[in-house]
Order: C-alpha cells, then structure tokens, then sequence
C-alpha cells in the first residue's frame, strides 16, 4: 500500500497562512458555539496551513470591515476565509462589508462555491457570498452553516494554493 503525502503546502515553500472571521450575532453574544469556524481551523490544520488568526464579530458592517482591513493590511494572512452573514435576512452584512475592502473580485470563486453545492443543496443558490483581493490576500466568504463551509472547503482545496500564488506574485504563469 503506498502511502498519500500529507495534504498542505509543498516542501520548502512557508505555511500558507490562513485567519478565520465568523460573523455571528448570537456567537457574539456567547449564544452559540462558533462550529462552523471551528471546521475552517479543523481544515486548515488538516491542510498543514497556519491559523494566522480568527476572530467572532456580529453582523455588523463596521467590525467586519475592520478585521478584515487589518488583517490584509498588516499582511497578517494569505487567505482570510469568513463564515456567516451571506444569507438574504437584514443581519447579513458580509458580502457588502466584503464588497468594501476588495481592490478587485474574483466572482468565479464565489461562484464555484454556490453552484457546486447547488445540485444537491439548491437554497445554495441563496448566498450571496464573495470572493476576492485586497493587496496581497484572498478573501472568500463561507455560509455560515457547517455543512456550507465543509462544502465550500472542498472546492477551495483543488484551487487555493494556486490563486493564493497569483495574488502573491510568487507564480504568474497559468
């Protein structure tokens, strides 16, 4: 039996580095435990990637936006994944706090996102999720349920490494 080499960066090249944003009211609140960002640190980890960061904010444009600009500012992460707040109630702020910080979107991934989900989840359709630069870092936005991020991780894994590369001009062929 041969053995699979463990998933996450190749030999010689850093950790990607990874921070984790939950947007959640009640999680703010100490409502409800933080499982779908505990899923993101659980990937990551897997991934042999670097947790950076993470934090919980409410749904509240003004917190989001902050870490988020902190974080790709200060050139704390390579890829800020967020969980929550991309659904269609009045609370869900994320893609609009997210739509503030991004130099320039990259709807492919966001798309990718929803449509994979979609033949066997089609309420996928309803997040309105996006994806992302700003600098040097990759933003994505995850639903916030456990099964929309373990669904979104998925697609990611086929195609981060190589957009993070891109966004970081380590790799500029195709």
């Amino acid at each position: 039996m041969v053995e699979e080499p463990p998933a996450g960066p190749s030999a010689g090249r850093p950790a990607l580095r990874v921070a984790i944003l939950t947007i959640s009211d009640a999680g703010a609140r100490g409502e409800r435990a933080d499982t779908s960002g505990d899923k993101i640190a659980e990937w990551v980890r897997r991934r042999g990637y670097a947790e950076a960061a993470r934090c919980l904010v409410p749904d509240e444009v003004n917190r989001i936006v902050g870490e988020l600009l902190r974080w790709a500012d200060d050139d704390l992460a390579d890829l800020i994944l967020t969980t929550g707040g991309t659904g269609l109630t009045a609370r869900d702020v994320t893609p609009e706090a997210t739509r503030v910080v991004l130099d320039k979107e990259a709807p492919g991934i966001a798309e990718a996102l929803r449509m994979t989900a979609y033949p066997r989840f089609p309420r996928a359709a309803l997040s309105r999720g996006l994806a992302g630069v700003r600098g040097r870092t990759l933003i994505v936005n995850l639903p916030g349920s456990p099964g929309g991020v373990a669904d979104g991780l998925a697609v990611l894994e086929g195609i981060v490494e190589h957009a993070v590369e891109l966004v970081r001009g380590s790799r500029t062929e195709h």
